[in-house]
């Protein structure tokens, strides 16, 4: 994939996040990752031709900002909500290393084409965060390697061995924010009866379908998971728990929306879903959470199904 194309890709998938935490396409991110890793080497043999033959490096490299003009600099401002989840401590460190690469550079290079010398510690800037920069992508690269092997193939969605750590992290953030985390698990109602009657990868279809549909009906940065069989699990912040009605709603109608073409050329129309919601408590495990929304689910299957039912609610 040209490098060009692969950046612009990026802008795409890089916020069609589980959560914004891992892109649903991981292996594509990944690959927009190489193409910006590799965008940096071309624009380092440019520095290198600005050092031998004079050549000016370009206005990605003299201009003042020229950290957010270069294809790297685009790349990271258009990700920068799925690197962020991934490691924001790490994401700071390699914006930083990125600028102040470019500053020492952009000195080098004018004091090349000024025909004076430059500066050892600047040189040595130079090497040390371009160094850092490039540890810092490999680091991303590793996290999104090893994230792939937790992402189901046949919805995109991440796996519930993904859950904990995010759990606690949303848990962490809506307590400074002074919100709470609104804890989702639905059901794909009468789903035994299309495999039944259609068979397994009928099935299958149905499960990518609706999977697809409750993703486009949260927000990015709420995540979504594949939790086993026809049960998705959703994390939701909230300003008051009473407002999970809004998301719930919003999800039951679009899986509710779907058509959905199976191999045998029958159609299922109109599949719905039986939620129940959650909302964590304070330290309160994820296990523990979960649990209470399995009750409200199934609550929600003796009111006859295609519901939402929130813990606790009359």
């Amino acid at each position: 994939m040209p490098a060009t194309a692969a950046l612009t890709r990026a802008a795409k998938v890089g916020m069609q996040a589980t959560g914004g935490i891992v892109p649903i396409n991981s292996q594509a991110f990944i690959e927009t990752l190489d193409a910006a890793i590799q965008s940096h080497l071309e624009w380092t043999r440019r520095v290198l031709r600005c050092a031998v033959l004079h050549e000016s490096p370009g206005e990605d490299v003299m201009q003042a900002q020229s950290h957010l003009l270069c294809r790297l600099g685009r790349w990271l401002m258009a990700n920068r909500a799925s690197l962020e989840r991934l490691d924001a401590k790490r994401f700071a460190a390699l914006e930083d290393a990125h600028r102040d690469m470019h500053d020492a550079i952009r000195t080098l290079c004018h004091d090349i084409l000024q025909n004076r010398p430059s500066s050892p510690e600047t040189l040595q800037q130079f090497e040390q965060t371009q160094v850092k920069v490039v540890d810092c992508l490999q680091h991303f690269k590793t996290l999104l390697v090893g994230r792939i092997s937790q992402i189901d193939v046949l919805t995109g969605l991440p796996l519930r061995s993904r859950m904990q750590d995010d759990y606690e992290q949303m848990l962490a953030r809506c307590r400074r924010q002074g919100w709470v985390l609104g804890v989702f698990l639905a059901d794909i109602d009468h789903f035994k009866q299309v495999n039944d009657e259609h068979g397994h990868a009928a099935g299958d279809v149905v499960l990518r379908d609706v999977a697809m549909a409750i993703r486009r009906s949260v927000r990015n940065e709420c995540p979504v998971y594949r939790y086993g069989g026809e049960e998705f699990v959703a994390f939701m912040e909230l300003a008051r728990p009473e407002i999970a009605q809004v998301p719930a709603q919003r999800v039951l109608r679009h899986v509710q929306e779907l058509e959905i073409q199976l191999p045998d050329g029958c159609v299922v129309r109109h599949p719905t879903l039986t939620i129940g919601i959650a909302i964590a408590r304070k330290g309160e495990p994820l296990a523990d959470v979960l649990r209470r929304a399995d009750v409200a689910m199934y609550e929600g299957k003796h009111r006859g199904r295609n519901c939402y039912v929130l813990e606790g609610a009359p």
